[in-house]
């Protein structure tokens, strides 16, 4: 009989470098949903969230713990298990292994995303720390700026592959431009 062995999202697709930009796989470690509840005390909700819940289109951090705003009133909490006491300010849902995580490195990046995505991603115009939701080609996507050379994208673990060949495509006409 034979042994099951988990895989990552884009295993064997990544890493990829073209040009002065690179694409990698992130271990985003656990992926949790957060939505609070009506009513639910913001002071109680951060307090076991570790960190402020992020405001619209922006992200909030505590050392390699990420919480990425998704949608009103929900977040992404990455990188640790919630407290146990955050069920009694959220819903809160497990999503791990539901997405795809990859960083785009170098300092083309926004250059490379104009071809794929319908925002602006210049630093001046989303900073660090900045996200959205948006189309990213014909998918949904959680993008994020982490660094002054690094964007996050998130989307579903499904369409990895997907992701990696605009990417690959968008890296292509940027490489070729110089």
């Amino acid at each position: 009989m034979g042994k099951l062995q988990a895989v990552s999202p884009c295993a064997g697709l990544l890493p990829l470098r073209i040009g002065a930009l690179a694409v990698e796989e992130i271990d985003a470690g656990p992926i949790t949903s957060v939505t609070p509840f009506e009513g639910a005390s913001k002071a109680a909700l951060e307090r076991a969230l570790g960190m402020a819940f992020p405001a619209p289109l922006h992200t909030s951090q505590n050392g390699s713990v990420r919480c990425v705003w998704a949608a009103q009133g929900e977040a992404l909490l990455m990188g640790a298990v919630p407290d146990a006491g955050l069920g009694a300010y959220a819903a809160v849902v497990d999503q791990s292994d539901a997405w795809a995580v990859v960083r785009l490195l170098g300092a083309d990046g926004a250059e490379a995303l104009a071809r794929l995505v319908p925002v602006d991603m210049r630093l001046h115009v989303f900073p660090v720390g900045a996200t959205v939701r948006s189309q990213l080609g014909h998918m949904n996507a959680s993008i994020t700026r982490t660094g002054e050379e690094e964007i996050m994208i998130a989307v579903f673990r499904s369409m990895a592959a997907t992701l990696v060949h605009d990417l690959t495509s968008a890296l292509e006409a940027v490489a070729a431009r110089r």
